[in-house]
């Protein structure tokens, strides 16, 4: 259970962590990225205002026409086509119609122009990256032309994917130190918690076992008493109530000392070949007479998965061991005498259905493996769907007001579920309750069954 929690601790402890860094390492990321786009701008747009200034822009004289104006390539670049530089910024320079008149690429890029003066990252072919920015050339407010400034992008993708390589790196050391830190400091917080459980079993274990001999010696008093003459009725019916207490707290502290020892393995269960079907005869022939005293028909029916016809290499079925599992005779005892009490205690006869419980034992078949199904199904009161998840709590009992007309229903202490599961669990079982008010409640747990 501690190692459960302290497990928790440190994958919440982790993860809170992990999520934080994730968030700063997206946002360093996200700013990296950005400055080095933002610094690559600021150089385009530099080399366009000074490119700008030193285009040649010459005057057209046309008759009927003013205000007109060509460009100069000649007069505004040298030949610069020989020289290449991946690494370098690269110049076009177009007409008004679009037309390249004049480009340090050795390829033109043939991309459509047009004004973009806030940068733009554009794919060409082979997979090429640029960022541009495309700004008009003017005279006395005259559009004369377009100049795009291209930039290579690798000198943003390469430093982002170096650092996206060193943040994942750093980002998995740090979560994994965490990790192990967080488990160190949880062991540490949990540690104050362990001892004071470790010492509440103790003291309800000591206190269990020191309860049990005077709660006997009380109730073996009492029935010394009640079987001395004469007594007056009001005098033995006040023996009788004291006896009816002594047996239930007798009742109550044995459940405890047994939770106690489950709780700190002080007893380990003792492992053997148990004959389910056997166990569960046996378990209902000594709760038959309590069944019959409340008019509750008691039956057990066990499905047989080989018929007569049909049993494998003609073995005979004893000697398969079909409903044998592997566990502790007495505690599976307690177990089906925990569930049948409950249910005989919450079943009663009525006008519209007869009292019955059946108990069902079965072979179940799971990736070529045995399993045996114990149902336990009666025709009880049922119980409300809200109150099925706290069954299992240790003292929880389900409001008796709804059902006050049975006196038996408050006499149980709240801890026979808690005991069922806890030997389920020892048993590496499964456990799962089903119930519908005014209509039943059906139990199944499921064992792994030694037959392969």
């Amino acid at each position: 259970m501690f190692q459960t929690t302290r497990r928790r601790l440190a994958i919440w402890y982790t993860t809170v962590t992990a999520i934080v860094l994730l968030v700063f390492v997206i946002g360093m990321y996200i700013y990296v990225r950005s400055t080095l786009i933002e610094r690559i701008d600021d150089t385009l747009n530099h080399v366009v205002e000074v490119v700008s200034r030193s285009i040649a822009i010459d005057k057209i004289d046309t008759p009927g026409e003013t205000n007109q104006f060509k460009i100069n390539v000649g007069a505004s670049f040298q030949d610069d086509s020989d020289r290449v530089d991946d690494d370098r910024i690269d110049l076009e320079l177009f007409n008004l119609s679009g037309e390249l008149l004049w480009s340090t690429l050795r390829e033109p890029l043939n991309l459509p122009v047009w004004l973009n003066l806030d940068g733009e990252t554009v794919r060409i072919r082979n997979d090429r990256i640029l960022r541009q920015i495309t700004a008009p050339v003017s005279r006395n407010g005259i559009l004369v032309g377009f100049l795009r400034v291209s930039h290579p992008w690798f000198e943003v993708s390469k430093p982002t994917e170096l650092l996206i390589v060193d943040l994942t790196i750093g980002t998995s050391l740090v979560i994994a130190s965490v990790a192990a830190i967080g488990w160190f400091l949880s062991g540490i917080a949990i540690e104050p918690v362990k001892a004071s459980y470790q010492q509440l079993k103790q003291f309800t274990a000591d206190a269990s076992h020191e309860l049990r001999n005077p709660i006997a010696t009380i109730q073996t008093n009492v029935q010394v008493a009640l079987s001395e003459e004469p007594l007056q009725p009001q005098q033995r019916q006040q023996l009788q109530t004291i006896e009816r207490l002594t047996r239930r707290l007798g009742r109550l502290v044995d459940d405890l000392l047994f939770l106690a020892r489950q709780d700190s393995s002080i007893i380990t269960p003792e492992f053997s070949s148990v004959p389910l079907d056997a166990l569960l005869l046996e378990t209902i022939e000594e709760q038959q007479l309590a069944a019959a005293a409340k008019g509750i028909s008691l039956t057990l029916e066990i499905i047989d998965p080989f018929p007569s016809t049909s049993i494998p290499l003609q073995l005979d079925r004893h000697e398969l061991e079909v409903f044998s599992m592997s566990g502790d005779w007495d505690r599976l005892a307690r177990l089906f005498t925990n569930l049948l009490t409950n249910a005989i205690q919450y079943t009663s006869p009525q006008i519209e259905r007869p009292a019955q419980i059946n108990v069902q034992l079965r072979q179940l078949i799971r990736q070529n493996t045995s399993y045996l199904q114990v149902k336990v199904q009666d025709t009880g009161i049922g119980i409300p769907d809200e109150a099925i998840p706290h069954l299992f709590d240790r003292f929880y009992r389900v409001d008796p007001a709804r059902t006050a007309s049975s006196s038996d229903i408050s006499s149980g202490s709240g801890l026979g579920l808690a005991i069922v599961q806890s030997i389920v669990v020892s048993h590496h079982g499964e456990l799962s309750i089903e119930s519908q008010v005014d209509v039943g409640t059906t139990v199944i747990v499921i064992f792994k069954g030694s037959l392969v």
